[in-house]
């Protein structure tokens, strides 16, 4: 009989705070995997500590099973650039100087590297110290994503941000990619060989899949066309475009179409001020953040979901995590994108549009205000169906497993 396999989980991001993470280290635990992890003191997206939790501590937590090592770093209060780029920087050096606290045994280790590049150096600094294996998810492609929430125009510092991020991206043994566009740009980036570099899209759990009709929501929202989105507001999901192409479409017609932003984030007092700018406050609603485990509410009252990203052309190289779990509601999907994403979405069935462009998602959400119920029924089926074939989370789990502790897929 094996003994068990160990991973450390290397993630600046964890439980209580909202991330695919959380369900990929339980995915680990119930197949029999040990785990640990590395990780920060919660306080995303706000930027204040969640409650339980301050500079303090607890740097210790039993989770499901798995041990949580938690190391300091300097929030993001407020969300201003200074603070986003001390929150960037603190936790992966602050990691790197605690590496001594970890107990070991580990098989191999697996970064889930959102933003920012910096959070997988304390991964490499074990990884090469005990000689195992590390892989680097690649969920955010850097410095490109980093222009896409900070504003830097400084050719010496974008150099810096360049070769610091392909260094660390080098120093992988294994990288997995969302998408193949992603896949050969990394290839180009670390001239590393395709078979080091694993396509495996972000799943969605399983519960997005299971409708939770509210009767709380459709009373309050029932009666209009509410097209929802659900996630965090920043830069890189360009929502004003979105909020313009309502607003047009209501103008044209479109007179019950509703949009309903479930989360927060940085961006949000820009997109309260660009509402009022257009006067759309009875267009628009935000509610605020939820748990994950409400998400299905408010999938189950919208009409259509909408996902979105800025016209960088680097963010057309991923496939946003939402993607999935909104197929999966078996509701009709607006594309606002360009790249990957789009294509998902056109594959599935959905209505897709060029990035930024108000006008043309404006006559999308026109042409979907004007079918009748059973196509649209017919839409959110074909968006299901595209789920069940590429988004399954039981089987694109194994091959994280097999490829983290095989280096195959």
């Amino acid at each position: 009989m094996p003994s068990q396999k160990k991973i450390l989980v290397v993630t600046q991001h964890f439980w209580p705070e909202n991330f695919r993470i959380n369900d990929i280290v339980e995915g680990f635990l119930q197949d029999g995997i040990a785990v640990d992890v590395l990780c920060g003191l919660p306080n995303y997206p706000k930027g204040e500590w969640f409650p339980g939790y301050s500079a303090a501590g607890p740097f210790e937590e039993e989770w499901h099973g798995a041990r949580l090592y938690r190391c300091k770093e300097v929030p993001r209060r407020g969300n201003t650039s200074v603070n986003i780029f001390l929150n960037y920087v603190s936790w992966p050096w602050y990691a790197a100087h605690a590496l001594h606290r970890l107990p070991g045994g580990y098989d191999a280790v697996f970064c889930f590297n959102t933003s920012p590049v910096l959070m997988c150096w304390p991964a490499i600094r074990y990884a090469k110290k005990h000689h195992i294996p590390f892989t680097n998810y690649v969920l955010d492609i850097w410095p490109e994503n980093l222009y896409s929430v900070l504003n830097v125009k400084n050719k010496p510092l974008r150099a810096i941000a360049q070769g610091v991020s392909d260094a660390l991206y080098k120093k992988a043994d294994r990288l997995i990619a969302m998408s193949e566009p992603l896949q050969q740009r990394l290839c180009q980036r670390t001239g590393m060989p395709p078979q080091k570099i694993a396509v495996i899209p972000q799943y969605c759990e399983d519960f997005y899949a299971v409708p939770q009709p509210d009767a709380a929501l459709q009373a309050q929202f029932g009666g209009r066309f509410n097209l929802v989105f659900t996630g965090t507001f920043t830069p890189a999901q360009s929502l004003e475009t979105v909020i313009t192409a309502v607003q047009d479409a209501r103008s044209r017609g479109a007179d019950m179409l509703h949009l309903l932003l479930v989360g927060d984030g940085m961006s949000r007092t820009a997109l309260e001020a660009k509402v009022k700018e257009l006067h759309a406050e009875d267009a628009v609603t935000f509610y605020g953040s939820v748990p994950a485990t409400d998400i299905p509410k408010f999938t189950a009252l919208a009409d259509a979901l909408i996902v979105c990203l800025s016209d960088s052309p680097d963010l057309g190289l991923t496939v946003p995590a939402k993607v999935a779990s909104y197929m999966a509601a078996g509701k009709p999907v607006l594309a606002s994108m360009d790249g990957a994403g789009n294509a998902a979405v056109a594959a599935a069935g959905g209505l897709s549009s060029p990035a930024c462009d108000a006008a043309a998602l404006a006559d999308n959400l026109l042409v979907l205000t004007r079918m009748d119920a059973a196509q649209r029924a017919a839409m959110g089926q074909s968006a299901k169906e595209y789920y069940l074939a590429h988004y399954r989370r039981s089987e694109l789990l194994r091959k994280l497993e097999h490829f983290i502790l095989e280096g195959r897929v």
